[in-house]
């Protein structure tokens, strides 16, 4: 199980977090495996420790998997998570209210952003 965690824009304009994961079916060797997921580009970007980002929203619609560090989220409504080493974030608040992050420790957030075409399908599950 990979955990996954949506942000989404509400009808009432704020973000909000579904907590989930991605659904995952057999595959070769024995392995899980997602349903593919056609993307436009991904990056890596590391924020050094102790940082953080004040109120927005994401850019575009991504995936952003964390490779390192600890991260506190927070939304305005007062919803929060925290995003580990190995967590898949669905950024899916592209407008409204937004949200915001502060690493926890000293380890820097290692991540890669895999921003998803249009109209992508990602097999979230909530739990």
């Amino acid at each position: 199980m990979i955990r996954c965690v949506r942000l989404w824009t509400g009808q009432d304009g704020a973000s909000h977090v579904e907590i989930g994961r991605l659904e995952m079916s057999p595959g070769r060797n024995a392995d899980l495996v997602s349903a593919t997921m056609a993307a436009a580009h991904v990056t890596v970007e590391e924020t050094a420790g102790g940082g953080t980002l004040a109120w927005h929203t994401a850019p575009v619609r991504q995936l952003v998997v964390t490779l390192t560090g600890t991260l506190r989220f927070s939304t305005r409504d007062g919803e929060e998570f925290t995003l580990h080493p190995g967590d898949v974030l669905l950024a899916d608040d592209t407008e409204g209210t937004g949200h915001l992050w502060q690493l926890q420790g000293d380890d820097p957030w290692r991540r890669m952003y895999v921003v998803l075409a249009p109209a992508t399908d990602v097999p979230f599950i909530r739990d």
